[in-house]
């Protein structure tokens, strides 16, 4: 005879990330795909596809914590909401100065951010699948500092902002695939 028992709170949670980290990782591949064509110069489009990055961040971050409500607090993800909410209003006021301001406050939020995904994956390690996400917070606070520097370059393009989208996004399926495996082992 077996018997059928609830997932736990761990189990859900790691599930639950699973699926979010596969859309992050669609959303960031595809957001570059289209945002490579529009590097040199800031056109109205871009803005708006520069404004929607964080915003979408801000919809990952609270979806992430309506799911991980059982494994702890969520206020580093309600932290996450609002410094992704305030780079998506300063991107918007920035694209408005040029490619120079827009990186600034690009690489201020990549900064932040990626302090705050680093401290949230050190502290869901026992979940699994979080190597990739502790690597990706540490690139993401050399990257932001990179942009930031860029931003003083006699042309500064968007190159490396857009492009910094594509290895976050690798790195969302890789922990998407390893919390599968960890999913599987529990």
């Amino acid at each position: 005879m077996s018997t059928l028992t609830a997932p736990s709170g761990l189990t859900r949670t790691a599930s639950a990330l699973r699926r979010l980290y596969f859309v992050r990782f669609a959303f960031a591949v595809v957001w570059a795909l289209v945002m490579f064509t529009m590097t040199a110069r800031l056109s109205p489009l871009g803005t708006v596809l520069l404004v929607l990055y964080p915003l979408f961040d801000v919809g990952a971050a609270v979806v992430d914590a309506r799911s991980s409500r059982t494994t702890g607090s969520p206020a580093l993800l309600y932290v996450n909401m609002a410094v992704s909410l305030a780079a998506a209003v300063g991107v918007a006021v920035a694209a408005a100065s040029g490619i120079p301001a827009v990186l600034r406050v690009w690489g201020a939020w990549a900064i932040v951010s990626g302090l705050v995904q680093l401290v949230v994956a050190v502290s869901r390690r026992t979940l699994g699948g979080q190597w990739p996400m502790i690597l990706s917070g540490g690139i993401s606070v050399l990257a932001g500092a990179s942009f930031v520097a860029s931003a003083g370059a006699e042309h500064p393009v968007l190159t490396g902002a857009v492009g910094y989208a594509v290895p976050g996004g690798v790195f969302f399926l890789v922990s998407a695939l390893r919390l599968g495996r960890a999913a599987q082992e529990s």
